[in-house]
């Protein structure tokens, strides 16, 4: 009877750990945005080893900071754009914004694929 238990636990305790692993959360492969431009006029790349799902068709948005720190949830957007491919990685442009001062940076949300990035600040 105890070996039964006992076999009957560990065989518990297996599935367990396999249905874990199963519902945890996929790798996310990492992302970078870049941002660049003068005069109002922002654009930059989306970039990624996973080219595919990760660099393609990524929405972009633009925000004009506000406080000390970027903080996309209180600063001011000021455009978006959808990455669409351009060569070895992935191309945005939000045009001509009309935000010609200030501190401004790019953000991409995560997938379930991708990771989640924000450029530097760029000072204009």
């Amino acid at each position: 009877m105890k070996v039964k238990m006992l076999i009957a636990a560990a065989a518990l305790a297996v599935s367990s750990a396999f249905a874990t692993s199963a519902l945890a959360a996929p790798v996310q492969s990492p992302t970078e945005v870049t941002i660049a431009g003068q005069n109002g006029d922002y654009h930059g790349r989306v970039k990624s080893n996973d080219k595919t799902n990760c660099e393609n068709d990524r929405n972009v948005k633009v925000y004009k900071m506000l406080g000390g720190s970027p903080s996309p949830s209180t600063d001011q957007k000021i455009g978006t754009d959808t990455a669409e491919p351009d060569g070895a990685h992935a191309s945005w442009s939000i045009g001509n914004s009309g935000y010609k001062h200030g501190k401004f940076y790019a953000r991409v949300g995560k997938t379930d694929f991708c990771g989640a990035d924000r450029s530097p600040v760029i000072v204009r």
